[in-house]
């Protein structure tokens, strides 16, 4: 599609104004974004420089495109998951903003892929990735484009895996930045960001009462912590499957049920994946489930439920709400399925809340100046922001906040300093 003289892939450019509207308010939310934004308008730290970014296309991610394409960017961007866009924010961004945008709700797998090449043909010299799906690709068939670009930035837990595989493989052929390995990133967005917005998915998409049900939470990462904090405060009787001996211990001493799925497929009312790998849920399991069981992803990739494996044995699907179908099975019984087993905070909700997006994007902007400051500098491996950038982030967002905190006098710093009684 062209609009003018701007290429793009979107729903309905009708439904711009309505897109505009929704970015400002989230704008309102994120003050050290807005910060950042300012700055970059006076430094220029991009200008020439072409930048590709596959994340989900919402009013948070507009946001940050937008002050990307303030300090200088020419910026291009895709969708990271075929069901998480918001079709006016998309148009929006098209219209009012002069950002091209390939993105459309319910796109299919083809069109998904062929967005990413198109991020690709921009032919980028800085990349924000949320999934690791533009580094793969290159890696995996566009390898002659990889000595042009200076690095990229990682949103996920999912992405950081990817990264890291290809880190160990010796086969990553430019710096990356984690930024879901910065405090400011996971402490936050994970926990309290993916926590409410997993359980308002699961709320919208199906308007069930949490309280009194059994929720059962695959991952007990920062994440999972969110999502048990929130299904618990909501009146739920948590269930935690681990893997790791420590996080399965830490859910204990929180309070937790901790067992194996096969022993929770057995109990759950509600269950949720967050993970990052794949079948954390798989056919057998879905099969011991109670009859009316919900079962939901919060994990990047729609591979953590086995649904594929759920429709093998399943006689109807039926669509009872529009994020919520029925599996009727061959044993008698039906299993809920959220959004297609994928982000139920994205696709059933809207994702985080602007003011927990407005410290992990200041992270993703703070994380390509970072590489472009670096360049020729860094090798060819996953990076965390520096410490001091972490802390400068939670201090512009306290100080939005109307929060002061305590210094340190020069006694107490001789103190933690000195090895002496």
């Amino acid at each position: 599609m062209q609009l003018t003289d701007i290429e793009c892939d979107i729903k309905d450019i009708n439904l711009a104004e309505q897109g505009k509207n929704q970015i400002e308010w989230a704008f309102k939310d994120m003050p050290v974004l807005r910060q950042i934004q300012e700055r970059f308008i006076q430094e220029q730290p991009f200008k020439g420089l072409k930048l590709s970014a596959c994340v989900h296309v919402t009013k948070e991610t507009a946001a940050l495109c937008i002050v990307m394409k303030s300090g200088g960017a020419d910026a291009v961007l895709v969708a990271s998951n075929p069901l998480s866009t918001q079709d006016d924010v998309a148009a929006a961004l098209v219209k009012y903003y002069g950002i091209p945008t390939f993105a459309k709700a319910g796109e299919s797998t083809d069109e998904y892929k062929a967005h990413i090449q198109k991020a690709l043909d921009h032919s980028p010299d800085i990349i924000i990735d949320d999934g690791c799906d533009i580094v793969s690709t290159i890696h995996a068939e566009r390898i002659g484009m990889a000595s042009k670009i200076i690095g990229s930035t990682e949103e996920t837990t999912t992405g950081i895996i990817r990264l890291q595989a290809l880190e160990a493989q010796g086969v990553l052929k430019f710096p990356a930045v984690g930024v879901n390995t910065s405090l400011t990133k996971h402490l936050y967005d994970n926990r309290y960001g993916t926590g409410q917005s997993s359980m308002d998915g699961i709320i919208r998409g199906a308007n069930i009462l949490i309280a009194g049900k059994t929720v059962v939470i695959s991952g007990y990462g920062w994440c999972g912590r969110g999502c048990a904090l929130r299904a618990k405060a909501l009146g739920a009787n948590v269930i935690v499957c681990e893997v790791d001996p420590l996080k399965a211990l830490e859910a204990a001493m929180e309070g937790y049920r901790v067992m194996p799925i096969e022993k929770a497929a057995l109990e759950g009312d509600i269950f949720l994946t967050v993970t990052g790998d794949k079948h954390v849920i798989d056919t057998k399991h879905l099969l011991m489930m109670k009859d009316g069981a919900f079962v939901a992803n919060a994990g990047h990739f729609d591979w953590e439920v086995n649904v594929a494996g759920l429709k093998e044995h399943t006689i109807e699907i039926r669509q009872i709400r529009p994020n919520l179908e029925e599996y009727k099975l061959s044993n008698g019984k039906s299993i809920y399925v959220f959004a297609q087993g994928r982000l139920v905070n994205l696709v059933a909700a809207e994702g985080h809340p602007a003011s927990v997006m407005d410290m992990s994007f200041a992270n993703q902007a703070l994380g390509i100046e970072f590489l472009v400051k670096n360049k020729g500098k860094l090798e060819n491996k996953l990076y965390t922001l520096p410490h001091e950038v972490d802390v400068k982030i939670a201090e512009l967002k306290l100080k939005s906040m109307g929060i002061e905190i305590d210094e340190l006098t020069p006694e107490q710093e001789e103190y933690l300093n000195s090895w002496k009684f």
